[in-house]
């Protein structure tokens, strides 16, 4: 096992081979896949295990970073997805298991899978998106983890300098807050940032859901992607960025089930 990131064009040649695999959304966001790979590999979480499980994997494009470096790696997303030529040739060449679940909220394919199995969950720009109670969902992913396995979370900073910008001006102009109307129209269901979330509702959230979860490692990221900008205010904005993390875009948690004693003790009221 090696721990070496590829370059973008090396990664992408090795989807490339099996066919179209949303190489644009690829180049898009690998940086955002490689800066949390190497994040959590600088915590030590190799030595733990090396089961992985990526919810919300889609075209494979993170599970491939893991399997490659020796990874034993569960891919799981929609059926629709898995059932993608590419997808499924790449899956095969590099013996990425394929878990098809048609809805989150009723996780019925990790029911499939046996007790503390996995190190590692990646969730990773998926939490923002859930817009129905995830409790059910969490006890399969609790039951599913082994003791002082991790769960892996990235997702947008609530906070974050350019967003709130965004949202004040939107909200002079008489547009409200949350969801806009354009995106709720015009975007696929599941497309949305229903919930976006600061470090401290992150904290709240899993000691909620379960005392044998705690959060062991936070970190604001900067932009994955950056363009050369001119404009004094853009120019202004990233300099803020740098000098003072909490106004940085993207949090990056890892959530540690530091025993498996009470289990996910939460209950929706309904």
């Amino acid at each position: 096992m090696t721990d070496t990131l590829p370059t973008i064009e090396e990664y992408a040649a090795l989807f490339a081979v099996h066919g179209d695999s949303g190489a644009e959304y690829l180049r898009w966001h690998f940086t955002r896949f490689a800066v949390t790979k190497r994040r959590l590999l600088s915590h030590g979480n190799r030595a733990a295990g090396n089961r992985v499980l990526d919810v919300g994997a889609h075209w494979l494009h993170q599970s491939l970073l893991y399997a490659i470096d020796g990874f034993a790696v569960t891919a799981l997303d929609l059926p629709a997805t898995f059932d993608i030529d590419s997808v499924r040739a790449l899956a095969k060449a590099h013996s990425i298991t394929l878990l098809p679940n048609a809805d989150l909220e009723y996780p019925a394919a990790l029911k499939t899978i046996a007790d503390d199995t996995f190190d590692i969950v990646l969730f990773t720009e998926v939490i923002e998106h859930l817009a129905f109670n995830p409790v059910a969902m969490w006890r399969e992913i609790y039951r599913v983890m082994k003791p002082r396995a991790r769960v892996v979370v990235t997702t947008p900073n609530y906070y974050a300098l350019r967003a709130r910008v965004r949202h004040w001006l939107r909200a002079m102009r008489g547009f409200g807050a949350g969801v806009d109307v354009e995106q709720i129209l015009g975007v696929r269901t599941l497309g949305h940032h229903w919930k976006e979330y600061s470090r401290r509702e992150l904290e709240r959230y899993f000691a909620m859901l379960s005392p044998d979860f705690s959060c062991r490692h936070f970190a604001y990221s900067e932009a994955y992607r950056r363009g050369a900008t001119k404009k004094t205010a853009e120019g202004f904005v990233l300099l803020l960025e740098r000098m003072i993390p909490f106004l940085r875009p993207d949090l990056y948690v890892e959530v540690e089930l530091t025993r498996k004693a009470v289990g996910v003790v939460i209950k929706p009221h309904w």
